[in-house]
Order: C-alpha cells, then structure tokens, then sequence
C-alpha cells in the first residue's frame, strides 16, 4: 500500500507540472494562431459584455463590468483537448508495454517429486527390459 501511495503522490507532481506545461503550449503558441483567424486583439480578450463598467466619480463607487468571457472558455476547453489527448497517448504507449510483457511465456513448471519418482522408474523399467532382451 505505501508503494502505490508514493506512486499517486508522483503522479500528482508530474500531472502538476505537465498542467503547467500544457498551458503554457496553449497560451505561447496554439492561441496566437487561433487568434489570426478572429479580428481584434488577442483570444483572451473574447467577450460578449452585459453590462459596461463605471469608473469611480466624486465618491461614487465604481461599478464592475459584467461580461461573458468566452474566449478564456475556449481557451480553457482546448487545454483540456490536449491533456486529455496527451493522457490518452500515454496510457496507449503503456498498454502495449503491458501486453508485451503479459506474451512472454511464463517458463514450464517444474515436475513435482511424485513425477520425477515415475520418471526414474519409467527409465528403470526400461533399462531392465533393454537388459533381459
């Protein structure tokens, strides 16, 4: 049990890491060619606002804009494409080790007493035989 708990928590950090990685490939390289194809500024910044912000005006409060950040959503989905691409690829590459290792022949099982006794008087007999004839 201690073996497969050190296994998770190795799992954790590398699936941690890997989440930054895959991130940073979406962010740097795969969204600033996607955001070629729409106009404007960057994919980050797609929205379909609600409601306009208000800056603060003599002891007014400031009031937030609403919006509907699809872009960061869609950002979001293909980071998850990826991952789960990646993760699929994995666990291929490693179920054809797996089913490598489950082909090799397992070696023959060795005789128990009772046939190696046989045996030995099966060779005995025959010797006999071979003898008296």
């Amino acid at each position: 049990m201690k073996g497969n708990i050190v296994d998770m928590a190795v799992g954790v950090i590398i699936g941690g890491a890997f989440g930054k990685i895959v991130s940073s490939l979406v962010n740097d390289i795969i969204m600033p060619v996607i955001s070629l194809i729409t106009p404007g500024a960057g994919y980050k910044n797609l929205k379909y606002v609600i409601t306009e912000g208000k800056a603060a005006v003599d002891g007014a409060a400031a009031v937030e804009e609403v919006a509907i950040n699809y872009g960061l959503f869609i950002q979001n989905i293909v980071d998850f494409l990826i991952i789960a691409f990646s993760i699929f690829v994995c666990l291929r590459v490693i179920m054809k080790f797996k089913k490598k290792e489950e082909e090799a022949p397992a070696p023959a099982p060795e005789p128990t007493k009772e046939e190696v006794l046989l045996t030995e008087i099966r060779d005995l007999l025959k010797q006999q035989n071979d003898g008296k004839k």
